[in-house]
């Protein structure tokens, strides 16, 4: 089974991404999973967990998940690192920043950096950087196709936004891509 645990505050569509990403590994990627948030008091700022479960076949442990493949961090002031103790042997921690800089003493084969709020940003004209952060899931995971990805994202949205989120998704998938080559 694939664990991935989102970290983002409320309004960056930390949740959203997780529902995205389980959908579309059952619809699309022949998979099973399970998308579930956990936050304390709902406003905007407020700090959100999300989580996202992905396996071959069905699920049936709903609990919040502890020690995780991935963990994708939409606000960088909500990295800890600690996070690092919560990654299986393989895991690897994905992290929105601008400073990738400031991630350079670890281990690159334990975190990805991305500059996701920009992509967002140009593309979006909104620094919602959700979908830009499962663009760089998907380049270090492999959980599910890009393309069936992509094909996939035109059931949840329409139009203009469908065509900017898919090209935020490419090209956060592309820049990981490059990095993790």
């Amino acid at each position: 089974m694939v664990e991935i645990r989102w970290h983002g505050r409320g309004g960056q569509g930390s949740f959203t991404a997780s529902k995205l990403l389980g959908a579309l590994a059952t619809l699309y990627g022949g998979k099973h999973a399970l998308a579930f948030p956990s936050f304390g008091p709902e406003r905007r700022g407020a700090p959100v967990l999300a989580f996202t479960k992905i396996d071959n076949k069905k699920i049936t442990d709903r609990s919040e998940i502890r020690k995780c493949d991935f963990i994708v961090i939409l606000d960088e002031t909500l990295f800890s690192e600690n996070f690092f103790d919560d990654l299986k042997d393989n895991g690897r921690i994905i992290i929105n920043s601008a400073t990738k800089e400031v991630y350079a003493k670890y281990d690159s084969r334990k975190i990805t950096v991305v500059d996701a709020s920009s992509i967002a940003l140009e593309v979006l004209e909104k620094p919602i950087a959700n979908t830009a952060m499962l663009g760089a899931l998907l380049a270090v995971s492999n959980i599910v196709d890009l393309n069936a990805v992509l094909e996939g994202m035109a059931g949840f949205l329409k139009g203009d936004l469908l065509k900017k989120n898919i090209e935020v998704v490419q090209r956060t998938f592309l820049q990981c891509k490059e990095v993790t080559s």
